[in-house]
C-alpha cells in the first residue's frame, strides 16, 4: 500500500499541491491525470525522495518516506523504481550494457553475469533481439522499453511511469501500454502512471486520480470517469476546448 497523506508542496509563491490524500493498493495500474502543471510528476517524485513535502506524509510499506535519508532512502528506490519521460539511456553503451549497469552496481554481478541477466530482462520487454544495438539505432518506443527493462533489474514492487507514451507514435504507445499491463498482471507490480494519453488511460487503468488546482478532483474507475457529471472532469477526458477548466 502506498499512501499520500495531506501532501503540500510549493515552489516559491506557487502552491502546487494543497493537501493531497491518496491511497494506492498493491497490484493496481493507477493513472494520475490532469492538465500540465497540475502537480502529477511533482507528487510521484515525492515517493522516491526526489522531492520533500512541505507538509504531510508519504507512507510506503509502513515507512514515512519523507523522513528517510541516505541508505534508508536507497532501500526505498530498490522497491520503487521510476521510468522517466525520456529514456535516459547512455548512448555509448549497448542496450544490454545499459540494463546491466544497475545489475553490476546493486547486485555486485560480474560483467559477464550482468550481461546475461540483462538479456533476460530485455526478453521480458520484448527487446531481447536488440541487446547489442545502441540507443541511437532504436525508435523512441523501443528505447522506452529498454528503460523499463533497466528499471526491472532491481525487482521493484512499484514502478512509476512519468508520461511513458509521450512523443511515441500510436502503435509504439499501445505496445508500451500493453507492457505496463503485462507487468502488473504477471509480476504483480504496482504501476503508477502519469499520463495525458486518453487511449492509455481508458485501455489499461484499474483506477484513475485527477489532480486539479493542487487538489484531487476525482478518484475512480475508468467507467466512473466516463460517466462523471463533474464539468471539469468531463471536459478533460473528452478533450473539449470549451468548459469550466481554468488555464
Amino acid at each position: 500500500m502506498i499512501e499520500f497523506r495531506g501532501i503540500m508542496k510549493a515552489f516559491g509563491p506557487k502552491q502546487v499541491l494543497k493537501g493531497v490524500d491518496l491511497s494506492i493498493p498493491d497490484g493496481e495500474v493507477f493513472f494520475l491525470i490532469g492538465s500540465s502543471g497540475a502537480g502529477k510528476s511533482v507528487l510521484i517524485k515525492h515517493l522516491i525522495g526526489l522531492l520533500k513535502p512541505d507538509a504531510g506524509q508519504i507512507i510506503l510499506d509502513g515507512d514515512d518516506v519523507s523522513k528517510l535519508e541516505g541508505a534508508a532512502l536507497y532501500r526505498v528506490r530498490k522497491v520503487c523504481a521510476m521510468v522517466f519521460q525520456h529514456a535516459t539511456l547512455f548512448d555509448s553503451m549497448t542496450c544490454a550494457e545499459n540494463v546491466a549497469l544497475p545489475l553490476r552496481k546493486h547486485h555486485n554481478l560480474s560483467a559477464r553475469d550482468a550481461l546475461a541477466e540483462a538479456q533476460k530482462r530485455l526478453v521480458q520487454v520484448q527487446m531481447g533481439e536488440f541487446a547489442e544495438k545502441y540507443p541511437g539505432e532504436l525508435g523512441d518506443g523501443m528505447r522506452k522499453r529498454v528503460a523499463i527493462a533497466r528499471a526491472l533489474t532491481v525487482d521493484p514492487r512499484y514502478v512509476l511511469f512519468d508520461e511513458p507514451t509521450t512523443s511515441l507514435d500510436p502503435v509504439s504507445a499501445r505496445r508500451v501500454d500493453k507492457l505496463i499491463r503485462h507487468l502488473s498482471d504477471t509480476l504483480g507490480v504496482t504501476s503508477i502512471v502519469v499520463s495525458h494519453d486518453l487511449a492509455s488511460i481508458f485501455s489499461i487503468a484499474d483506477r484513475i486520480a485527477m489532480l486539479y488546482q493542487g487538489n484531487l478532483r476525482m478518484v475512480g474507475t475508468p467507467e466512473e470517469f466516463r460517466n462523471s457529471s463533474d464539468g471539469v472532469v468531463s471536459q478533460f477526458i473528452h478533450g473539449r476546448a470549451e468548459g469550466p477548466m481554468e488555464v
